[in-house]
């Protein structure tokens, strides 16, 4: 069976930082694994710019941060193995690694949990009506556009102001769409003021405060939502052909479960809680790989 030191789930921003920490902390075993084809979690789908002026001192693209993480990285000699999806952890500190069909088990002195988050999905609102398509979640929505460059609609609602609806809604505008609204229940923008600046008021997209779907129409695609203004009850039906959720995101410790306690797991980055910015997490995630790098470097 083979094994190492430090296991790190996850190269996210997050799990390139802890690597690179516990590397210059003194640990000098490390395995960076990730599911995906290459690392950098959703950075790569990410060509706004509005990462790493903490770690860098400047605005960066999701991509141009990335590159910047990984020639850090690049510098250590941890190991990293992507397409490899982690399938179970032993209390008795033995993964069990899934890479191109093929599994082993993995035997490690510590693991850190950089699995990042997942978003909420429609399914966890009480909306009436049809499922039908042209229904995204923010994340799905920016992954076809800015990687596989897919055309998802031309009339789009956006459910949900946190900062990536926001985003997306600048996203839509600039592809030529048409965002009628984004839709928000509380009283004010769920994201960063400096994205309603950008994104919303920049572009002159509106924002719809107090107000949320209720019911979804269409059969083979998406043709409209009931929407409630939720301070006065009434009610509206807007034409449209794509709906975005923008609904917040859970962190992904499913990993984890039934091991919280142990004293050989850490969670880093969005994994223990959700960020406000990529540059928090990455921080988080540094502080956790020197702290760990400094114990197994003994």
């Amino acid at each position: 069976m083979r094994g190492c030191k430090l296991l790190i789930v996850g190269a996210g921003a997050a799990g390139i930082s802890a690597a690179a920490a516990a590397w210059d902390a003194g640990c000098r075993d490390i395995l960076l694994v990730d599911r995906g084809i290459r690392p950098g979690g959703i950075l790569p789908q990410c060509l706004h710019e509005g990462f790493g002026m903490a770690d860098f001192g400047r605005e960066l693209t999701g991509p141009e941060y990335t590159a910047l993480l990984l020639t850090r990285l690049g510098r250590t000699g941890a190991a990293l193995q992507p397409e490899t999806e982690l399938l179970s952890v032993s209390k008795d500190r033995i993964a069990v690694l899934s890479r191109r069909g093929s599994l082993e088990q993995l035997h490690f002195e510590h693991m850190i949990l950089a699995t990042g988050c997942r978003e909420k999905s429609i399914g966890a609102l009480c909306i009436a009506g049809t499922r039908p398509a042209g229904i995204f979640t923010a994340g799905q929505a920016q992954e076809r556009i800015n990687l596989r460059n897919q055309d998802l609609g031309d009339e789009i609602v956006i459910l949900g102001s946190g900062d990536l609806g926001l985003i997306m809604a600048r996203r839509f505008t600039l592809e030529g769409k048409h965002v009628i609204a984004v839709l928000e229940q509380e009283a004010q923008a769920g994201g960063m003021a400096r994205n309603v600046r950008r994104c919303i008021k920049a572009y002159s997209i509106p924002l719809r405060c107090r107000t949320t779907v209720r019911e979804i129409h269409g059969e083979g695609r998406v043709c409209g939502v009931t929407v409630e203004h939720l301070d006065s009850g009434a009610r509206e039906t807007i034409s449209c052909d794509t709906l975005v959720t923008a609904l917040g995101l859970i962190p992904d410790r499913e990993a984890a479960r039934g091991l919280e306690g142990s004293e050989w797991l850490s969670l880093a980055g969005n994994c223990s809680r959700v960020h406000d910015i990529v540059d928090s997490a990455a921080a988080e995630a540094t502080r956790i790989g020197t702290l760990i790098g400094r114990q197994l470097s003994v």
